[in-house]
């Protein structure tokens, strides 16, 4: 059954007449004629008396008007949530992210998406890369920013990776440390300090990048937060390897040094989304807010 036809009866229900019905919605008088003959053919019943002047409801056409009325009701108001889906005045965004980018990244673009989009629902997951592409697979949420040293393997084929940025590494040191106005260091020149880390087994941590600068770092604490390492350089005991998403937020009392640049890990960052879907309208101009934060072409 065509919609608009029931959008006509109801028209004609309501005015009392096909002409008057015909003006209102911009046919002429024949037009509506033929539609309401139609919807009659189609329910099998008369649903108006043609009166000399106008027409009349018949019992069926009275049975009808309320369901054709609640049916359009529930077409226009569908029609006016996905509209609010597309205009971003409805909906929700489910983003998934690592510590480092919830540092100041993230953030920033989820401010920026709040002050523009304020009625569309937001959550923050944060959790390590693998979790989070869990959660994406499994439609708990819909974007995930993760981060890898290589190209992220995906032999499922599920996702789809766009590189956001790349993200050289630094050196934390304290305010006072020794080496602290350099402008650059080499890892080398580290090699007699006890380092902080957020794992004793340095081949698992951004200190793996030590052993190709030829030592093995002494890890003196192990501890697995970004504001406990900081704390921990902050009072001399040690330096620590820190990303520079992760540096936005860093407190002022910590001297942050690049490295140089055969001794520097980059590591990549990349939104994903499930491959082979319409990326829904919110998360498209979240990551386009996340693209301008982080200083990305679109």
């Amino acid at each position: 059954m065509d919609m608009a036809w029931l959008d006509v009866f109801r028209t004609v229900a309501h005015l009392g007449s096909f002409t008057a019905a015909g003006e209102r919605l911009g046919f002429t008088q024949s037009a509506i004629s033929r539609q309401i003959a139609t919807l009659e053919g189609e329910l099998g019943t008369p649903l108006f008396d043609r009166l000399a002047r106008g027409v009349r409801l018949t019992e069926h056409g009275r049975a009808l008007l309320p369901h054709a009325e609640a049916i359009l009701e529930r077409l226009d108001t569908t029609r006016r949530d996905l509209a609010a889906l597309t205009d971003l005045t409805a909906g929700r965004l489910r983003v998934g992210a690592f510590d480092s980018a919830n540092a100041a990244l993230v953030p920033g673009a989820l401010a920026a998406f709040r002050a523009a989009h304020p009625d569309v629902a937001v959550s923050l997951t944060e959790g390590l890369s693998a979790h989070l592409l869990d959660l994406l697979g499994g439609g708990a949420i819909d974007l995930a920013l993760i981060a890898s040293y290589t190209e992220p393997a995906d032999d499922t084929e599920q996702f789809d990776y766009r590189l956001l940025l790349e993200d050289p590494v630094l050196v934390a040191l304290p305010r006072g440390h020794r080496l602290a106005r350099r402008r650059r260091l080499r890892l080398a020149e580290l090699a007699d300090e006890p380092w902080i880390a957020g794992r004793r087994n340095a081949e698992t941590t951004l200190l793996a990048a030590c052993f190709r600068s030829g030592f093995h770092p002494r890890i003196e604490y192990a501890v697995a937060a970004w504001s406990a390492k900081l704390g921990l350089v902050a009072a001399g005991l040690g330096p620590t390897l820190i990303p520079s998403l992760a540096a936005r937020a860093a407190r002022p009392d910590l001297a942050l040094i690049p490295l140089h640049p055969d001794d520097t890990p980059v590591r990549h960052v990349y939104t994903a989304t499930l491959r082979g879907r319409r990326l829904p309208p919110a998360v498209a101009a979240f990551e386009a807010l996340l693209r301008q934060a982080a200083g990305t072409p679109g």
